[in-house]
Formats: structure tokens, sequence, C-alpha cells
């Protein structure tokens, strides 16, 4: 008796099956990336004495590993701190070559001279919670964006925008080269007049 042929499957649509369903995965996974903190290393250049900074331009800011705030060695509730900071930065104390002709601030000679010159200090503690850091850098940054936003719509009133929405729209990858090279004309002004000077010290274990 002749053997009959063993008959084979078709094995071309399964592969078709497989390669779509690769292609829905791949199309409809979301991959998870970490994000952290937008900040930026300054370039490197050599080292050089460190310039001499008054103590009233320091704005020191002190957080405990219970979340607790201590700013300007006074206690201080996290709500307050953003209105706290913003009066620091735009004091406007300074006399002659240090005066600020746009600060609105008490001009307290015992607070910061200008915002160019105004520093705000962080310190956190080694146990602080990883929330508690970031909404404290929130209401810090928070501070910035308020007096660049200020600023914006008092000296480019027909922007009809403020920093925020500047940066937001130079940052989108569909604006026109045109708009970018005008909005970054009007970014440079708003961050000199305001610069974003956060200094981070390194943790240690307080109280």
């Amino acid at each position: 008796m002749a053997k009959r042929a063993i008959p084979e499957v078709n094995a071309g649509s399964m592969a078709d099956i497989a390669f779509l369903l690769l292609i829905f995965f791949l199309v409809t996974t979301t991959i998870e990336t970490d994000s952290g903190i937008n900040r930026k290393l300054p370039p490197a250049e050599d080292q050089v004495d460190p310039p001499i900074i008054k103590q009233k331009n320091i704005f020191q800011v002190v957080v405990n590993k219970n979340g607790q705030l201590l700013v300007e060695e006074q206690p201080m509730e996290l709500k307050d701190l953003r209105e706290a900071a913003m009066k620091f930065l735009d004091n406007g104390g300074g006399t002659g070559t240090d005066a600020c002709s746009y600060c609105k601030g008490a001009k307290d000679p015992e607070s910061s001279d200008n915002p160019t010159k105004a520093i705000i200090s962080l310190q956190n503690d080694r146990e602080t919670k990883y929330g508690t850091y970031i909404a404290v850098q929130n209401e810090l940054v928070a501070a910035y964006n308020d007096l660049r936003n200020r600023y914006t719509l008092a000296k480019y009133p027909n922007a009809n925008m403020n920093y925020v929405q500047m940066q937001e729209e130079y940052d989108d990858p569909q604006t026109e080269e045109n708009v970018k090279d005008r909005l970054k004309k009007m970014l440079d002004d708003i961050k000199e007049a305001y610069p974003q000077k956060l200094s981070e010290a390194e943790p240690n274990k307080t109280n």
C-alpha cells in the first residue's frame, strides 16, 4: 500500500497575524519615561574665585525631614513660600548701580538689592520626602514665573501673552522660525531682568 503524504499546515497566514499583532502592540503600548525637574547645568569654565555675595541678597530656605520649612530662620507654611520669595526677589533695595527701575517691592535696604543679584538658597534634609522637595521647588520656580509674567505684560503688552505662554510657543516645534526669533529676543530680555538663581546646598541632617 502506498504511503499517504502528510498534509502540511500553511503557516503563512499565522505569520501575517503575528506581524499585525506586533504592530498593534507597538502602536498602542505606552512607554513610561522618568521625568524630573528641568534644570540646565552651567557650562564648564576655568575655576575662578567665587564672587563676594552680600548676605542680604541670599534668601535661605531649609526643609527638614518632616517637611517643615524654615525661611530666613523663621517657620513658614508652604502656601506662603511663593509670596515671600517674590517679595525678596522684587524688593529692589539697591541704590546707584544696584538700583532696580522695574521692581515693585518695598525697597527694604536690609533685603535684596535687585533681582539680578538675588539668590534663593535651598537646603533639604537627607530624609526629606521627594514629594515635599518637588512642592518646594514648584513654589520657588512659580515665584520667578509670576514676576516674569508681570514684567512681560508691562513691557510687551502688544504680545498679548505672558512669559509662560511665550516660552510654550517658543518650545513648540510647529512655531515658525521667524516667530521664534522674535520670541527669543523678548525671552532673553525677560530672563535677564529676572534671572533664575536657585542654588541647592548639599543635603544634611536637620531637626
